[in-house]
């Protein structure tokens, strides 16, 4: 394990992060899965987690699965992209999804990445074997794409970009509820969205995928709505 030095943060502008990085030699069934109730989240062939001074903001978040609702905006989102083809398949980095990476870091992420090929197939499609690819598509236009790991008993979101000038389609919540979908069908209980910074516009959304469990410093997965109830994690 290493730690880098202080850093801007990438979720709150105003405040320096560290992390600190694995690079396992392989992810077995069951062995991200516990990575995960320990606070880590995997990018490429690295797994990493916040190891900042003074703040604890970076908080996983997951979903239980059989008890997920849509809310009425959610369920208007799933209309509203009902002319949209959903595949899974293997990780695949294309020049078509390049553009559109590229061009959605410039809307969404400026400055953080560089957008170049070698970040995107090094690193983002650089996937073990746990990894899936989810692609939507509008009339064969390239709406956006995620990389999806794919466990036994939990599902995570690893990275999701999508075309900005079809923003209006609400892509990442669409994302979300198709993992929810895939979770179903698979008979997956547990859907991790990484961290919610309650703080970070790019990041709070995921609270309102509910209900929901936030991990806590000690370990513990508590309801979203009343942390004070304790879950105890797998393993």
């Amino acid at each position: 394990m290493r730690a880098d030095e202080p850093s801007p943060c990438p979720y709150l502008p105003d405040r320096k992060a560290r992390f600190v990085y694995l690079r396992p030699r392989r992810l077995g069934p069951g062995v991200y899965h516990l990575l995960m109730d320990l606070n880590f989240r995997r990018l490429g062939g690295v797994v990493y987690r916040p190891a900042c001074d003074a703040c604890r903001e970076c908080r996983q978040l997951r979903l239980p699965v059989a008890r997920f609702r849509p809310s009425r905006a959610q369920r208007r989102c799933l209309r509203r992209n009902a002319d949209v083809a959903v595949a899974w398949g293997a990780p695949e980095a294309t020049a078509e999804k390049h553009d559109v990476y590229r061009r959605y870091l410039r809307a969404r992420h400026r400055g953080q990445m560089t957008g170049d090929w070698e970040e995107l197939a090094d690193g983002l499609y650089e996937a073990p074997p746990l990894a899936h690819e989810v692609v939507y598509r509008v009339e064969g236009r390239l709406l956006g794409a995620g990389i999806v790991d794919v466990e036994p008993e939990a599902m995570s979101a690893v990275y999701f970009y999508f075309d900005p000038d079809l923003a209006d389609r609400s892509p990442g919540t669409l994302n979300v509820l198709a993992m929810v979908e895939e979770c179903s069908r698979r008979g997956i209980p547990w859907l991790y969205l990484g961290y919610h910074v309650a703080d970070s516009p790019n990041m709070s959304y995921k609270a309102a995928f509910r209900p929901h469990e936030l991990l806590d410093d000690d370990g513990v997965w508590r309801d979203g709505r009343d942390r004070a109830t304790a879950v105890r994690p797998r393993g």
